[in-house]
């Protein structure tokens, strides 16, 4: 194919088009691409890259690979006869040549000689030219002295920036069309469907929690909230293993992980450290309570059921980070870095409060905590993962005669509620109940003392080990209350059996 067929026409000023031309591009290769791409459409099923229409330096050959993606996601053969209709107006072709350029494209087919290295070719050079785009900003933004400008929060920018190019997310910011959303939507659909009807997202392990919020979806965070002593880390540890353990199981029985609805799992512990966490999970596991293993009062027997259980989980896909006051920032950096190594699926935040923000907004509390979960919501969307972020409950709660927990309990901003996707409260009737404890009786007591007691101990067996979520916002769907058992000697949460759950009358 003559090169100046191919020659790029720029509508920018001359100034500009000198500027394009020392860009990394390759348009005899994009060319030679299309070609062995009409020649034979099954070259695209074999690609080494995700290769899309913004990869491609020629703007026409993005449109008519664009156009080429659609027609065979209908299932229709491509060929420059099929593709005719698409362009007969296409002013930026017919430059070239018109619509006999579709023609030309197959001409020679040398294409069909190395498909799969021009498509990396194709690939790698828009990689190249976005790290140019994105090394230009960040000189730009050096520049800059200005008293207004914030060094740190540029750094953090910059490592949003490259992580998208290390992505190859070049154009993914872009608008994307009604279409493609609903392709996704659609398989979405499909994945819950196969899932048994239940499951559109990523598991939390149990199976009520499941049913009523769909799994875990990406993009979305959610926050998980309760009074001091309710079980906030203990369940979203019980969910972390859960996601975790499921994408190990699945892996090993040869599902793809795009199709498993198991994640791995980033947790930021900025309260308890890692060797606290694992602990936790391994009293979870093993079913040896959590305080024996943290005083070693444990028999043989124990410490053997212990060494099994830490062997099955040490290919467990779980991240525990515990470096103490980290900010919105830092954590972002991390996370990113986890996302691009690991292929992280699933963050776990405990706690909310404890993160920082910038140094702007610590000089007012509420504007911190804003800054804080927008931050956690970007980072939901940016990195396409759902985010659990635990946070604590006012002490409001503990001045009502009903303790169960509402939206406006949420401690220091109302910016919580409206960044959430879905609100979470943990709550344990058996720890107030058992706070309000009467005396126990002996041969000395009254009737009155020995009822009071009676009663008391009724309802402590009515609520001894359950636990409740309250899903107080919920954006996918319908508001209500899962019943869950808890082992507190284990920190183990578990599906309740139907007939062991009460009617709390939560709508």
């Amino acid at each position: 194919m003559p090169a100046e067929d191919l020659l790029i026409r720029p509508a920018n000023d001359a100034a500009d088009s000198g500027a394009a031309r020392t860009l990394p591009a390759n348009v005899e290769a994009e060319a030679a691409f299309l070609g062995a791409v009409l020649i034979d459409n099954r070259v695209i099923e074999e690609l080494p890259v995700a290769l899309a229409p913004a990869h491609f330096f020629e703007p026409v050959h993005a449109r008519i690979f664009e156009r080429v993606l659609q027609l065979l996601d209908r299932k229709a053969v491509v060929t420059p006869v099929t593709l005719r209709p698409y362009f007969e107006a296409d002013e930026a072709l017919k430059e070239l040549g018109g619509v006999a350029y579709l023609a030309r494209l197959t001409a020679d087919g040398q294409g069909l000689l190395a498909p799969r290295e021009l498509a990396a070719q194709i690939y790698d050079l828009a990689l190249l030219r976005e790290l140019i785009s994105v090394g230009r900003g960040l000189v730009e933004s050096a520049m800059d002295t200005s008293e207004s400008v914030e060094p740190l929060e540029q750094i953090e920018q910059a490592e949003a920036a490259l992580y998208r190019v290390a992505e190859g997310a070049s154009g993914q910011s872009e608008a994307q069309s009604f279409g493609r959303a609903t392709q996704t939507a659609i398989e979405q659909v499909q994945r819950a469907l196969e899932s048994g009807g239940h499951i559109s997202g990523k598991t939390t392990g149990l199976s009520d929690l499941n049913e009523k919020v769909g799994g875990l979806h990406d993009s979305d965070l959610i926050i998980l909230a309760g009074r001091p002593g309710m079980g906030k880390t203990s369940l979203a540890t019980n969910i972390a293993f859960n996601a975790a353990e499921r994408l190990r199981r699945d892996l090993a029985d040869g599902i793809e992980r795009e199709k498993s609805v198991g994640a791995a799992v980033a947790f930021f512990s900025l309260e308890m450290s890692a060797d606290q966490l694992a602990t936790r999970i391994l009293a979870e596991q093993s079913r040896i309570s959590s305080e024996k293993l943290r005083m070693g009062r444990i028999s043989r027997e124990d410490f053997q059921q212990l060494s099994f259980a830490s062997q099955r989980l040490a290919e467990l896909p779980l991240f525990i980070d515990d470096t103490p006051a980290l900010s919105i920032a830092a954590l972002r950096t991390r996370a990113r870095r986890l996302k691009r190594r690991h292929d992280i699926g699933l963050i776990v935040v405990d706690y909310l409060q404890l993160l920082q923000g910038s140094s702007r907004a610590n000089d007012n509390r509420v504007n911190e905590i804003s800054e804080i979960s927008r931050g956690l919501k970007t980072l939901a969307k940016e990195l396409a993962v759902p985010v659990i972020a635990l946070s604590q409950l006012s002490r409001a709660v503990e001045s009502r005669e009903d303790k169960r927990p509402m939206l406006s309990d949420l401690r220091e901003s109302g910016s919580i509620e409206q960044d959430a996707d879905m609100v979470w409260f943990i709550f344990r009737e058996e720890y107030y109940h058992d706070a309000i404890k009467p005396q126990t009786p002996d041969e000395t007591s009254s009737a009155d003392v020995v009822a009071k007691y009676k009663e008391w101990e009724q309802k402590h067996l009515d609520l001894v080990n359950k636990a409740a979520v309250i899903v107080a916002k919920q954006r996918h769907g319908s508001t209500g209350m899962i019943q869950l058992r808890f082992e507190s000697e284990f920190t183990k949460f578990s599906d309740l059996a139907r007939g062991e759950q009460r009617d709390y009358d939560y709508d």
